[in-house]
């Protein structure tokens, strides 16, 4: 199913964790998608648009099995369809999208984030009332390692 131009729903749900452990982590509530969708046309696709080039997804929708699987908080905005972890080949693209979608996009929250073995990977956000939308970027220290 599409949710923008470049961007399916088997992209924002796909997970090698869900898939290694038998979880069903499609999406049975409406809500969820519209959610996505709105992720997608609000932020995704127009950076996608403007990077013009594959934007990876490394975590989307998490439904609250995988979600516990994969040490998510229990208020993550994964579940709800809100949020995603896009993939990154270094902390300057990091900063560099991040500032883009700061300047150019609606959204709720963004966080520059690292793990012990150096992937990085920007969360964002983005919620469709958009009063409830915070515009928030941090660069997370994170528990492993400071950018």
């Amino acid at each position: 199913m599409k949710l923008s131009k470049n961007f399916t729903l088997e992209e924002l749900i796909r997970s090698d964790t869900a898939e290694r452990l038998g979880i069903d982590n499609v999406p049975k509530d409406e809500k969820v998608i519209e959610n996505l969708r709105n992720l997608c046309f609000e932020v995704l696709q127009q950076l996608r648009d403007y990077v013009k080039a594959p934007v990876v997804i490394n975590s989307g929708y998490r439904c609250p099995k995988l979600n516990e699987a994969v040490g998510g908080v229990k208020t993550s905005q994964h579940c709800s369809g809100e949020a995603c972890d896009i993939r990154l080949s270094s902390p300057k693209q990091g900063r560099e999208w991040a500032a883009w979608i700061e300047d150019n996009c609606r959204f709720d929250q963004m966080l520059l984030e690292r793990n012990k073995s150096g992937a990085v990977w920007l969360h964002v956000s983005c919620k469709r009332d958009a009063s409830k939308n915070r515009q928030s970027f941090k660069m997370l220290k994170v528990k492993y390692l400071i950018f």
